[in-house]
C-alpha cells in the first residue's frame, strides 16, 4: 500500500497555479489555497468545494507543505518563511531574483533537514530523461554544441524580463546535460515594449572544455516554439516540446574531410521512443515523495536551483553590461586596472570593474558590484549585495547597508563646510545609508544624515536632513513626495499619511499601514 500523500496548500492559484492545484487535488494531496484576490477565491472555492480558501499565508496549518506560485519578486520571501516555520517548500521557478537569497534559502532548508524543490518542469519531462539517457551512454559522441528556443507571443511581465520569464527551464536543461557549471556567460538583449524590459534575450554560455551554447528566449514572436538541439561528434538530437508527435528525433548526422575540407554526411531521422507522462504530475509526485523522504536525490533541488540562478544572474548581469563575459567563480572578481589594498576586507563574490581605488582599511561585503571609476576610502564600511555604479566616491563615515544602490555620480560629502585651506578631517560627519535604499544619479548626501531604509532618493536631489525609511525624496534640498515598497514600487499612499492609512503594491502585491512608528508591513497586524 502507497503512504498517504503529504498535505498540501498552494499559495497563489493563477494561470499556471491552477494547473498544480488540478494535480495535487487529484493525488489527493491538496489541502488548502492561499488566494488574496476576493473574487478568484469565490471562483477556487466553487471549483474545489472541500478545499479551504485562506486569503493570509499566516493562516496556512503548520503540518502542511506549501507549493508557491506566486509572482517571482515574492518567491525568495515566501520560502524562507515556510523554511522558517518547519515546512516543506515547493516554489516555481526562479528560485528567488538574487543569488545571496538563493543561496541563504539552500543553507536554510538543509541546516533544518527541509525539502527545498525549484520547478524547473522540464527535468520530468520524458523527453528530457531520454535525451540525458542519449548523452550518458555517449549516443551522441562529445557534445561540442547545445541551442535552445523559447518563443511565443505574449504573456508580457512588467516584474521580470523574458530571460527571467522564460529561461530557467533551459538552463536547468542545459546544466543537466553538459554536467557542470559554464565558465562564461554573456547576454544580449532587445528592448521594444519598456526600455527597462528585455522582450528578447539571446544568451551564450561556454564550458573550459570548448562546449558552448545559446539560449534564444522571446515572447515577441509570431508562434510558440519550443526546441532544443544537442549537437555531438556522432550525432544530433532534437527535442520538439511542440510536435504533434515524436517530439524528441535523433540524426547521426557525421562529417567527412574530403581533400581537406569538412562534407556533410546526413541520415535519416530516426523518432525516439519515449513514455508518455504528464510532466508537472510527475513533478508533484517527486514532492511528494520528497516530503516523506527528504534526503531522497531529486534533479530539482535547491542546490540545483541555486546553480540555474547563478547562470541566469550571470546573464543579467551581462545584460547590464553591453554584453560583457561574466565569470560563474565564486571568488572575487577584480579588473586589471583597478587598484585594491591587500589589506581591504572584500568579501567572497564581490567585483571591482575598471579603474576603482579601494583603500587600505575600506571594508566591503560579499556579491558587491562596484562600477568604473569608483573609491572607497579606508573609513568606509559597504554591506552585502551593494551596486556602486559609475563614478561614485565613499568616503571616510559613510556606511552603507545591505542591497543599497548608489547610482551614477552620486555624491557623498564628509564635511559640512569644507575649505580648501583648512583642515577639518576631525570633523568628518558619519552617513548612514539603510538597507535596500536606493541612491538616484546625480544626487549629493550632505554628510551627518540618515537616509532611511528602502528609501528612494529621486536624481539630482540634495538630502540635507534626514530621510525617513520608504520615503520617497526627491528636489533641492530633498523633500518627501511619497512613499516606496520594499521592492522600489511607488504606493499610493499621501506625502503626509495618517495612522491607519493602507496601500497596496501595485507590483509585488505587498501590503503596508501606516502607524505611529512610520510604513509597516500590514500582516504586523494580525501578530
Amino acid at each position: 500500500m502507497n503512504p498517504s500523500p503529504a498535505q498540501v496548500t498552494l499559495i497563489g492559484c493563477g494561470r499556471w497555479g491552477q494547473n498544480i492545484a488540478r494535480n495535487l487535488y487529484e493525488l489527493g494531496a491538496l489541502a488548502g489555497i492561499v488566494e488574496t484576490d476576493s473574487a478568484r477565491a469565490v471562483e477556487l472555492a466553487e471549483r474545489w468545494p472541500d478545499v479551504p480558501i485562506y486569503d493570509d499565508i499566516e493562516h496556512v496549518p503548520s503540518g502542511h507543505a506549501v507549493v508557491i506560485a506566486a509572482p517571482a519578486v515574492q518567491h525568495a520571501a515566501l520560502a524562507r518563511h515556510f523554511l522558517e516555520h518547519n515546512q516543506h517548500v515547493f516554489v516555481e521557478k526562479p528560485l528567488a531574483l538574487d543569488v545571496a537569497e538563493g543561496r541563504q534559502l539552500v543553507e536554510l532548508a538543509a541546516a533544518r533537514g527541509l525539502l527545498l524543490m525549484v520547478g524547473h518542469l522540464l527535468h520530468y519531462h520524458p523527453a528530457v530523461d531520454k535525451l540525458h539517457e542519449l548523452v550518458r551512454q555517449g549516443t551522441l559522441g562529445r557534445i561540442r554544441y547545445v541551442y535552445s528556443n523559447r518563443l511565443n507571443l505574449g504573456r508580457f511581465r512588467r516584474e521580470e524580463n523574458s530571460l527571467w520569464s522564460f529561461a530557467p527551464h533551459d538552463v536547468a536543461v542545459l546544466l543537466r546535460i553538459v554536467g557542470s557549471l559554464p565558465s562564461h556567460v554573456s547576454a544580449s538583449g532587445g528592448y521594444f515594449l519598456h526600455p527597462k524590459v528585455a522582450d528578447t534575450t539571446v544568451t551564450t554560455l561556454r564550458w573550459p572544455d570548448g562546449i558552448c551554447a545559446h539560449i534564444y528566449v522571446s515572447w515577441l514572436h509570431p508562434f510558440k516554439e519550443q526546441r532544443l538541439v544537442v549537437v555531438g561528434e556522432d550525432g544530433m538530437a532534437v527535442f520538439d516540446d511542440r510536435a504533434p508527435e515524436h517530439k524528441l528525433v535523433l540524426y547521426r548526422h557525421g562529417v567527412e574531410w574530403i581533400d581537406g575540407r569538412p562534407e556533410p554526411i546526413k541520415a535519416q531521422a530516426e523518432p525516439v521512443d519515449i513514455a508518455e507522462a504528464e510532466p508537472l504530475r510527475a513533478e508533484m509526485q517527486v514532492f511528494l515523495a520528497g516530503c516523506r523522504d527528504p534526503s531522497a536525490p531529486i534533479w530539482s533541488d535547491g542546490k540545483e536551483g541555486l546553480r540555474v540562478l547563478r547562470v541566469l544572474d550571470a546573464a543579467e548581469r551581462s545584460l547590464m553590461d553591453n554584453g560583457q563575459p561574466m565569470s560563474l567563480d565564486d571568488t572575487q572578481l577584480i579588473h586589471d586596472s583597478a587598484v585594491v589594498h591587500p589589506k581591504a576586507q572584500l568579501g567572497s563574490g564581490t567585483r571591482i570593474w575598471h579603474f576603482c581605488h579601494v583603500m587600505q582599511g575600506a571594508v566591503i561585503g560579499k556579491d558587491c558590484v562596484l562600477g568604473q571609476n569608483v573609491f572607497v576610502q579606508s573609513g568606509a564600511v559597504v554591506g552585502d549585495r551593494v551596486r556602486i555604479q559609475n563614478n561614485v566616491s565613499i568616503y571616510d563615515g559613510v556606511i552603507l547597508g545591505d542591497d543599497v544602490f548608489c547610482g551614477p555620480s552620486c555624491v557623498f560629502t564628509n564635511v559640512e563646510r569644507p575649505r580648501a585651506h583648512v583642515s577639518r578631517r576631525d570633523e568628518f560627519g558619519a552617513t548612514r545609508v539603510g538597507q535596500g535604499a536606493t541612491i538616484g544619479a546625480n544626487a549629493t548626501i550632505v554628510c551627518g544624515h540618515e537616509v532611511g531604509a528602502h528609501s528612494f532618493v529621486g536624481a539630482g536631489a540634495v538630502v540635507s536632513t534626514d530621510i525617513p525609511a520608504h520615503a520617497l525624496a526627491v528636489g533641492v534640498p530633498a523633500r518627501v513626495i511619497g512613499w516606496v515598497c520594499g521592492c522600489g514600487e511607488r504606493l499610493p499612499l499621501d506625502a503626509a499619511p495618517k495612522v491607519g492609512d493602507r496601500a497596496r503594491c501595485e507590483r509585488c502585491d505587498s501590503k503596508w499601514r501606516w502607524d505611529h512608528q512610520g510604513l509597516e508591513p500590514a500582516e504586523q497586524d494580525k501578530r
